[in-house]
């Protein structure tokens, strides 16, 4: 096992890091201080050949000013918040409304442009890093100082962990994902039409024209939207389907997950498999459907729509505002944790 430290930019003179790790297999992940970001994971294929599976840029301006989260951290609560209305034990936050009028990804500056302190560790089994970072009182409206921190561990086995602790000194809310674009071809050579998803959920979350929440929990059954048997994502991607044409034109709705919380995502032609485990109720999924083809990926190649899919773990979004939603609410000194784990293999 490595991981390796080195310069990777500044902000504002204040310098950026990004490590790399590596396990005895190939398999390495690279990420940065800024936002936790997540800018490749290289596995191999089916014949050994090691490529990266997630969208990234190769600068830190290109995060600063184009990417739109590729693989970062997002809060204190990702997703979207209806108009930047907060309700927390009987009190209503302003808190920032920063994409057409409602909060999304916890606003204008959330962790996800965020320079994290960070520490890197390393054994004979493992390579972990650990991301910390403080969210004061009143940061995009939210209340109560909140300690967080991010740790991302590479084992033996392929397997990357993200785990997410936070503690706060008032009641607050607190809702962190992961918001890593996958690609299993390998180097962005195809785009996920093909991909395979096994997703166990028999409903998801009906959205209305702002992409928000309706309250209303659609069965999957009988739709472009159950994956609970394996489905090709462009069978939904090429539907007319009304809940995906107003996500325009692709996925980008939470699920919630049933008992077991396994999900799994092939691509047949490099044989590449990625199972993902969570203590969530929820994923969304987001298939890139307004990709902005400006933006140059490490590859040399432009972003595009529908070229990766995210599986983003959580709570549902603007569950503030939907009591029959699991609740988001964190109370004073209570501990907040949610892991995931990708592993990774070949068929």
């Amino acid at each position: 096992m490595d991981a390796v430290k080195k310069l990777f930019g500044h902000v504002n003179d204040r310098e950026v890091y990004a490590y790399t790790l590596k396990n005895d297999h190939g398999m390495e992940i690279t990420c940065i201080e800024y936002g936790c970001a997540i800018l490749s994971i290289k596995v191999p294929d089916r014949s050994g050949q090691i490529e990266n599976v997630v969208m990234g840029c190769s600068s830190l301006e290109d995060y600063l000013h184009k990417v739109p989260y590729f693989g970062a951290v997002v809060g204190r609560v990702g997703g979207r918040i209806a108009k930047g209305d907060l309700p927390v034990g009987g009190q209503h936050f302003r808190i920032a409304a920063n994409q057409e009028g409602n909060h999304l990804h916890g606003g204008k500056k959330g962790f996800s442009h965020r320079i994290w302190s960070s520490e890197a560790f390393k054994s004979e089994h493992e390579a972990r890093i650990e991301f910390t970072y403080f969210s004061p009182d009143g940061e995009e409206g939210y209340p109560g100082n909140l300690t967080v921190k991010v740790t991302y561990v590479l084992t033996n086995d392929n397997e990357l962990v993200l785990s997410y602790e936070g503690e706060a000194d008032q009641d607050t809310v607190l809702n962190m994902t992961n918001h890593t674009y996958f690609n299993l071809s390998g180097g962005m050579k195809d785009s996920v039409r093909e991909h395979t998803l096994v997703l166990p959920s028999s409903r998801f979350l009906e959205l209305d024209q702002e992409s928000l929440p309706t309250g209303e929990a659609l069965k999957t059954e009988g739709t472009v939207f159950d994956f609970r048997h394996g489905r090709m994502l462009q069978e939904g991607l090429d539907s007319t389907h009304e809940q995906i044409a107003i996500a325009g034109g692709g996925y980008d709705h939470p699920f919630l997950l049933d008992e077991g919380n396994v999900m799994t995502l092939y691509d047949e032609k490099s044989g590449r498999f990625l199972e993902a485990e969570t203590n969530q109720p929820a994923v969304i999924v987001y298939t890139g459907n307004s990709m902005d083809s400006d933006i140059i990926l490490q590859e040399g190649i432009s972003a595009g729509k529908h070229m990766a899919v995210c599986l983003e773990t959580q709570f549902p979004p603007d569950a503030v505002h939907h009591p029959s939603f699991p609740s988001i609410e964190l109370a004073k000194g209570e501990k907040y944790h949610h892991y995931t784990k990708w592993s990774f293999s070949v068929k």
